[in-house]
This record gives structure tokens, C-alpha cells and sequence, in this order.
């Protein structure tokens, strides 16, 4: 890591929220959202594909600074190749809009172009920058660390084509989406909530599974050297298989309603589309809990992670290769927990002595197997609380 430690600047790394730059917004204001409207028709369009639909949101909300749009070539070699941007910030994954070859050839440098979602929904706009190509073998090899097209994240890039566009974009209206409610925040909004509550240390949860017994035994762990807990459970594009993402977030608010302080913890959406980039994805998620205003983040074991793709502390053996102020925040890292039934509670193999044979820790895939054949989940496993909105879930999918 040391050809990283020697280009990058002073990130303005800060043990204290309060401290923390506020990210600029790239959000139209009334006259030019009317603007917009009245023009949208007349320009060249971008229909968005999924990843880069939720990574518009991002950048708009200022989740991704110091990026105020899609990446231009430079920028995308350099987070290929080192994982940071050519200024040092550390980033981990490429963010781009791939089009068409006739995309590309029709639309040119300097021109104002519509951005579309999937229904032909205008979601605002960009100022061409650069036209350049993805190498999407080498992004798989360096950012994913395989070319098995096996790999959902993989798979994904390569179904998307190599030609690229940068530039600045703006966000026709602020983030909505009526599945989420009160708790689709942006940044900023979360760092007001933050200051409001007179919290200057925050750590940040980050899952694209149901939260169960050993999450919240993690969390709680980690809330006892902070003065609050940001629970933010990704609830972007993920793979078929995994439980829908208002089905998870109805999980964590019936934890957070009985079993955490409502003074010390703050539930809230991360609106980004898993990419299961294990490693490089833990670095990518850690920059943008740095932007929401966390000062610590929790890094688990194989986070991001999927299928045996990565080793189970991967992730964690990336981000000690980074100091504080690369990360701008501060990592904590957790060993693999589990119940265990000789200490009556939860551990891991750092604080118990007993035999594996003791131990109780069902991994998401088991969960899901066991749902759908309706069997009850352990209440060493998961709260009844949630286990109840997962089977109602399941036995949902069961009805003609």
C-alpha cells in the first residue's frame, strides 16, 4: 500500500462529526428543474442502467464526494489501479455511465444531455465531460478479483457496454421512494440529525441482509464507545435471491422499536446498488459513510463479500492497509460471532473457549432455506420480532 500512502493528500480526517465538511448537493433548484422540464425533450437521453440509476442518486446527493459525476478515464485508472482518485481520496470502485458505441458516436463532448431511469423517467442531467472505454477484464480482475462471470457483480459488467460518459451531473429532485419513507435521507439531512442530537462520534452499520442477533450484539458493542449508531442497511439493486429490501428494512425497525436506545441510534436507508465486491466494496462503502458523517464505520466479516469469492477478514486486511486519514474515519473490525451455548450469550473465537460444537451461527443462504421450507429460525439466532416479519414474508410468497 505504499505507492497509495505516498500520493495522497490530507483528507481532512476529523475524530468528530461536528468537524466534518458537509458534501455539496448537486440538486436542482425550482427554476431550473422547470427549466429542465421544459427542455428535456429537445436534448440527447441517457436511459441509466441499474447500477449507475442508484449511483446518480449518490453522486447528486453529495454521497460520493469529492465526485460531482461519473468518472472520467483518469479518474477510472486510477481507482482500477490504486483504488483512490488521482487527488488520493480513497473511492475502491469505478462509477460510471456506460452507453452504447452509438450512444457514444451520436453524443458529444460538451453536450447537455436528459438522464433517464428504466421507464423512460427523466432523473436529471450531465454535461458531457469525456467520451472514453471501460476495460471491463481488467475491472473485473483488479476491482472484483475474478473474471467468473459466475460472480453477480461480474456479471453485471459485463453485461454493460464499454463505451463510457463523464461529467457533472444534477439530480432533478431530491432522493424519494415511497417504500422507504422518513428514512431515505441524504447526507446532509442525516448530518443534521446528528448535530440536532449532539452526537460528535458516529458509527456506521452497513448490511444487505435481514439484521439478526449477532449484527445487533456487534452494533452494541461498538455503540459503547460512540455517542450514537447510524443503521444503514443498503437497499439499492441487489441479486433475485436476497430478501427484498422493504422486507428488511420492516426488520430493523422492529429491533430498533424494543431492543436499542431511541436516543443512541439512527435507522436510515442507504439508497446504492450492491455490487458484492467483497474488499474493494468494504473501502467504497467506508468513503461513503465518511460523507454521511460517520466517524467510525464496522467492517465484519466478509463484507460485500458472496458465494467463497473472498477470504472471510479480506475485507478487513484491505482497509488496515489504509491509515485514518485515508479512510477518513475509523474502521472497527469484528471477528465472526456467534451464540454460544456453553457461555449463554454471544461471543467470538477472541472471547470463548469452547468448541465450535457449542457454537450456533446460520450464514443468509441457510436462513433463506430454512424460511422457505417454514422452518421457525432460532431465537438465539434472530429476535422473535423480526423472525415474524420474515415469515410473513415467506409464507407471502407461498399464495398463488
Amino acid at each position: 500500500m505504499a505507492e497509495v500512502e505516498g500520493r495522497t493528500r490530507d483528507l481532512g480526517y476529523t475524530d468528530r462529526v461536528a468537524e466534518f465538511r458537509a458534501p455539496e448537493e448537486r440538486i436542482l433548484g425550482n427554476e431550473e428543474r422547470e427549466d429542465l422540464l421544459a427542455r428535456a425533450g429537445e436534448l440527447r437521453s441517457v436511459a441509466l442502467d441499474p447500477i449507475a440509476l442508484w449511483d446518480l442518486g449518490l453522486l447528486g446527493t453529495g454521497a460520493l464526494a469529492p465526485l460531482d459525476g461519473f468518472m472520467d478515464a483518469r479518474q477510472y485508472e486510477s481507482t482500477v489501479g490504486g483504488m483512490t482518485l488521482p487527488d488520493g481520496t480513497t473511492i475502491g470502485l469505478p462509477v460510471l455511465l456506460s452507453v452504447t458505441a452509438e450512444e457514444a458516436r451520436e453524443i458529444r463532448e460538451g453536450e447537455e444531455i436528459a438522464l433517464l431511469d428504466a421507464a423512460r423517467g427523466l432523473r436529471g442531467r450531465m454535461v458531457v465531460r469525456e467520451k472514453f472505454r471501460r476495460d471491463a477484464v481488467r475491472e473485473a480482475r483488479e476491482a472484483y478479483g475474478t473474471t467468473d462471470e459466475e460472480h453477480p457483480g461480474v456479471r453485471m459488467l459485463r453485461s454493460l457496454p464499454e463505451h463510457c460518459l463523464s461529467g457533472p451531473v444534477d439530480l432533478l429532485a431530491p432522493p424519494a421512494d415511497e417504500r422507504f419513507g422518513e428514512h431515505l435521507r441524504t447526507p446532509r439531512q442525516v448530518r443534521e440529525l446528528f448535530r440536532e442530537r449532539g452526537w460528535t462520534t458516529v458509527v456506521g452499520f452497513q448490511t444487505r441482509n435481514p439484521i439478526h442477533r449477532a449484527h445487533e450484539y456487534l452494533t452494541k458493542c461498538a455503540l459503547e464507545t460512540v455517542d450514537g449508531l447510524l443503521l444503514h442497511p443498503l437497499v439499492g439493486e441487489t441479486r433475485r435471491e436476497d430478501i427484498p429490501a422493504d422486507v428488511r428494512l420492516r426488520c430493523y425497525e422492529a429491533l430498533v422499536r424494543r431492543y436499542y436506545p431511541s436516543d443512541r441510534v439512527l435507522l436510515s436507508v442507504f439508497p446504492s446498488a450492491m455490487r458484492y465486491a467483497g474488499p474493494r466494496e468494504a473501502l467504497f462503502h467506508a468513503r461513503v459513510r465518511k460523507n454521511y458523517g460517520c466517524t467510525h464505520f464496522i467492517v465484519g466479516r466478509d463484507h460485500a463479500g458472496v458465494g467463497s469469492y473472498y477470504g472471510t477478514y479480506d475485507a478487513q486486511k484491505l482497509l488496515r492497509g489504509f491509515t485514518r486519514e485515508q479512510l477518513g474515519l475509523v474502521p472497527l473490525f469484528f471477528d465472526n460471532t456467534f451464540f454460544c451455548k456453553a457461555c449463554g450469550g454471544f461471543a467470538s473465537a477472541k472471547t470463548c473457549p469452547h468448541d465450535s460444537k457449542e457454537h450456533l451461527s446460520l450464514s443468509g443462504t441457510r436462513v433463506r432455506e430454512m424460511l422457505s421450507r417454514g422452518e421457525p429460525l432460532p431465537g438465539e439466532f434472530t429476535r422473535p420480532e423480526v423472525a415474524a416479519v420474515l415469515t410473513e414474508h415467506y409464507r407471502g410468497l407461498e399464495r398463488p
